[in-house]
């Protein structure tokens, strides 16, 4: 199906998963007049199985191995009923929240799942990965240009504090380390992870529901890569561009850096191609009604990934013509969208 996609007095052309030319027949034609045309976003941190929970625990805690023992031990009983669900169906929790954020590529820090294949809504980078030093029983050795990602210093502890010299020591704190959260770096931890030309993914509203803090001023200041990750909902407050806001709230990174944190600069140190309308890229695009960084769920009114529109505000779904059938109309959290149930191909 080919599509046209309009939006304050852009356009560009969608066939077979890649952006074409904008002349010449369209199947579809969606057009958001007072819309902005964006490449999709790239959220850096997700667990995409454990959005279908809400938030559990009861902070604040010193790190978050703490917080693992406790919410096992305080509501293992909603554990239990969550993990009754069907892994695809886990998985489609976290993918469709990402969705209607407008991300189409996201890092799920967790085991490479069989359902991301072709038939997966939206893109899961993959990376070399760990969970964390205090729960990993094996980590990968130092191999230059390999992405690596893992949790650090997620805390206000000395445990904490300590793992980065720890990473140190394994030869892991380099430029291809992608450091998640690292609530609990100290000046010397500080130093060290700036130095190495490590890259930090900032989730600012998971921090501060276990913690009552987050990433230190002086770590995220100039100087340093910031990608930014919504967590999943155990922890988080909401989507990507709800952290996105809170982020923003907090004028400790500036509004190119934070936009540039879930594009250029994420796809840079994800090893991915960097997100782009030009033709003959990966047709990842979604239009809000507002700007980047005020944007929330209701102003996002389209979303395609791959080439598959699969977020539409309930107004275009008319333009879709016999193709809305392949979709059908969901309200969370009081937002009204129409998604897809088609199959994508990645192209």
């Amino acid at each position: 199906m080919r599509t046209l996609v309009a939006a304050g007095g852009t356009a560009v052309g969608i066939d077979a998963g890649r952006i074409v030319e904008t002349s010449g027949h369209f199947d579809v034609t969606l057009d958001v007049p007072d819309g902005v045309l964006l490449p999709g976003l790239i959220n850096a941190h997700d667990h995409l199985h454990r959005n279908h929970y809400g938030r559990l625990g009861a902070p604040p805690y010193g790190n978050a191995y703490e917080w693992g023992k406790d919410i096992h031990s305080r509501h293992a009983d909603v554990i239990a009923r969550g993990k009754e669900l069907a892994r695809r169906d886990m998985l489609l929790c976290g993918a469709w929240k990402n969705l209607r954020a407008g991300v189409t590529t996201v890092v799920h820090h967790d085991t490479w799942e069989p359902d991301f294949g072709d038939d997966f809504p939206l893109r899961v980078a993959p990376v070399r990965w760990a969970h964390s030093l205090g729960l990993s029983t094996q980590l990968p050795s130092p191999e230059q240009g390999k992405t690596f990602v893992i949790h650090l210093a997620e805390g206000i502890d000395e445990t904490s504090a300590s793992e980065i010299a720890r990473l140190a020591k394994r030869d892991l704190m380099t430029k291809d380390l992608v450091a998640v959260h690292v609530v609990g770096a100290d000046a010397e931890g500080v130093a060290m992870l700036r130095s190495s030309g490590a890259a930090i993914v900032w989730c600012p509203s998971s921090n501060d529901f276990l913690f009552g803090r987050t990433a230190p001023a002086e770590l995220l200041a100039p100087g340093i890569d910031v990608l930014v990750g919504s967590d999943s909902l155990l922890t988080a407050e909401g989507s990507l561009l709800s952290e996105l806001r809170i982020a923003r709230s907090r004028r400790l990174v500036s509004d190119d850096r934070l936009r540039d944190a879930v594009g250029v600069t994420a796809a840079r140190r994800l090893g991915i191609a960097p997100p782009s309308l030009d033709v003959g890229t990966r047709a990842d695009v979604i239009v809000l009604r507002r700007s980047l960084l005020d944007a929330s769920e209701e102003d996002v009114a389209g979303v395609v990934s791959a080439g598959v529109i699969r977020v539409l505000d309930p107004a275009l779904v008319p333009s879709l013509g016999a193709a809305s059938q392949r979709g059908r109309v969901e309200t969370v959290n009081g937002v009204e969208r129409w998604v897809s149930d088609q199959r994508g191909r990645r192209p």
